[in-house]
């Protein structure tokens, strides 16, 4: 065979397809070295849709939370919508000349996601710019549109290749969901004391950040273990091509709760709290041994 005729097997958009695909991985890799860690354990074609899917949500975030100088409110309003309106077309077309939103709506494509995911998604980000103290109910609607759906997309891509996908799917998605949750309310705890203070943003009912109090911060302690118990029910239950990056992920984030624990509120305020690089590569390699099998979130306590 000639070398003409080898470059001509692949269609003239390939390329693209893989810069797209690569722009998505390096935002994974640059943005969350806790993902990132997780997502290198999923097999392909898995990592890549989990990886295009959250180069899509990190973009929005940061149109939200990192505005550019002289940038305001309303400049971020229309940037969200722009961004909406490309993906919307991209998910209806298949391409976007926006590499990342191109690499979200082949993979989205390909898994079944669609704007039921997606409308929400956008609905929660356009609330950080609105909102900035929420009760239960919107608190409620930004974690679902923000976390839960997230967890959702991923389910997706998960069980794509599986036989009776969409049954898998409606068995799967209530510890999705609820993964998802643990995930964001950590994060809320983690940055409590920069939302209030650099965002002027209160995600969580009940603690105030300048006088925090232990029985609402224990609260929502637990209602995170909640969530990781249940989504810990769901892991055992994914396919093999997903099972430990997920457990990973769980377990990095019941470190991440278990730490959060032992620390005072006032002083995880001031200090976010992390789980160091060392624990992190030993959390990933117990999942391994463990074959995916999630630690429990509570009992295990705080690693060295």
């Amino acid at each position: 065979m000639s070398r003409r005729s080898r470059v001509d097997l692949h269609a003239p958009h390939d390329r693209y397809d893989e810069v797209a695909d690569a722009s998505a991985a390096l935002v994974i890799n640059s943005y969350s070295s806790s993902f990132g860690l997780a997502s290198r354990l999923l097999g392909e074609p898995v990592r890549s849709h989990v990886r295009n899917i959250y180069a899509l949500v990190r973009v929005a975030d940061e149109i939200v939370d990192a505005p550019r100088p002289g940038q305001g409110t309303d400049d971020r309003h229309v940037a969200l919508d722009r961004l909406e309106s490309e993906t919307n077309d991209a998910l209806e077309s298949g391409s976007s000349s926006n590499l990342v939103v191109h690499a979200f709506a082949r993979s989205a494509r390909r898994v079944g996601v669609d704007t039921s995911l997606t409308a929400p998604f956008f609905s929660s980000m356009r609330m950080d710019l609105t909102l900035q103290t929420h009760d239960e109910k919107t608190l409620a609607e930004y974690i679902y549109g923000s976390a839960e759906v997230v967890g959702l997309m991923c389910l997706r891509a998960f069980v794509a290749d599986e036989p009776r996908a969409d049954q898998r799917y409606d068995e799967l998605s209530r510890g999705a969901q609820h993964l998802g949750a643990a995930f964001q309310k950590v994060n809320f705890l983690r940055d409590f004391g920069t939302d209030s203070g650099d965002l002027g943003r209160r995600y969580l009912v009940g603690l105030d950040p300048t006088q925090p109090s232990a029985v609402a911060w224990t609260r929502w302690l637990d209602e995170i273990d909640g969530d990781l118990a249940i989504a810990a029910t769901t892991i055992r239950e994914l396919p093999r091509s997903s099972r430990i990056a997920v457990c990973v992920a769980h377990d990095l984030f019941a470190e991440l709760n278990a730490r959060l624990r032992a620390t005072p509120a006032s002083m995880a305020a001031r200090h976010r709290v992390r789980v160091p690089t060392a624990t992190k590569t030993r959390i990933a390699a117990t999942a391994v041994l463990r074959r995916g099998q999630p630690r429990a979130s509570v009992s295990e306590g705080v690693s060295a």
